[in-house]
């Protein structure tokens, strides 16, 4: 489950990171990568993963909760 939380946080981060990219600069990385087109197949998929992984953070926080005091 480490390893899921490791990878969950880096693609949250970088999504939040190309989201800023896009609210400052108009600029959007994925697509200007990935090209817009026939590989916009592969930016939905990118950015699903994101979007998932953001979601198992929100489940990850819930359920291990790391700000809970230690008694």
């Amino acid at each position: 489950m480490k390893i899921t939380t490791i990878i969950a946080f880096t693609l949250t981060i970088i999504g939040a990171l190309v989201w800023l990219l896009i609210g400052l600069f108009n600029f959007n990385l994925v697509g200007f990568i990935f090209g817009l087109g026939s590989m916009a197949v592969v930016s939905r998929i990118i950015y699903s993963l994101v979007g998932i992984s953001a979601l198992w953070l929100i489940f990850y926080w819930v359920t291990y909760n790391p700000f809970k005091s230690i008694d």
